[in-house]
């Protein structure tokens, strides 16, 4: 991510997501590096978030909320949006967020970064981290340095063979402990993109479905949970 990539390549996961959720799903293009250097891609993530809170007549549709999710760098962008939309809000709230295998940390190296940095769906080299220009110890690159109190609730995946798995684990626990309700799902045996791989890899298509379920119960949580505090404020006003 954030120098290759693209809506098409992930159509795939995208329709999957429709399916399994049955929501509407809208990709976004963010712009690439080297020609597009960081910010461009966390500005663009937000402001696709923030447009498309405010303009759901533009699909026919009367939106209540988002969700916001993406696998790899679009991960990354997914906690990036998250923490932006928290600190000052859009037109509609953030439900869930939903980062798959996502980059959370510039700042040190990962002993999983060590041992699957090669030949595990995702070669990392220092010319992609030359290309994308990051400042490590801005949030808006390396998320897990923010406070992530306030956050809303997640659904965060991993893999067991990823070089970004440590990353992931390292901020589902620091959601955890900001009292952020948290599902963490790792993907045992599979490899960095397994969710664009489910073709090649049978496992990763059996992955893909666990994590989305595991999704549309949060989202059922969240839509009881909103149910339960409208019908509080209903009693009050009648007392």
């Amino acid at each position: 991510g954030y120098v290759v990539g693209s809506i098409e390549r992930h159509a795939g996961l995208s329709a999957e997501m429709a399916r399994r959720l049955d929501l509407p799903v809208v990709s976004v293009e963010y712009r690439l590096a080297p020609e597009n250097p960081w910010p461009a891609a966390p500005d663009d993530g937000e402001a696709a978030a923030r447009w498309i809170a405010e303009n759901g007549k533009a699909f026919e549709r009367e939106f209540t909320g988002l969700v916001i999710s993406g696998d790899s760098a679009g991960g990354n962008l997914t906690l990036v949006t998250a923490l932006a939309l928290r600190d000052r809000p859009a037109a509609l709230p953030v439900l869930m967020q939903l980062p798959i295998y996502p980059a959370t940390d510039r700042t040190k190296t990962y002993s999983s970064k060590k041992q699957f940095s090669k030949g595990y769906g995702l070669d990392i080299s220092d010319d992609d981290e030359d290309f994308y220009a990051a400042d490590p110890n801005s949030v808006r690159a390396s998320p897990l340095l923010a406070d992530l109190a306030g956050l809303p609730p997640t659904v965060l995946v991993t893999a067991s063979l990823d070089p970004l798995r440590d990353q992931g684990r390292a901020y589902a626990a620091k959601l955890v402990e900001a009292g952020v309700p948290t599902t963490y799902f790792e993907a045992s045996g599979n490899i960095h993109g397994f969710a664009t791989y489910r073709k090649a890899i049978p496992s990763a298509q059996e992955d893909t479905v666990a994590f989305l379920a595991l999704a549309q119960a949060m989202l059922a949580q969240v839509a009881e949970n909103d149910n339960n505090e409208q019908s509080g404020r209903g009693d009050l006003k009648r007392e």
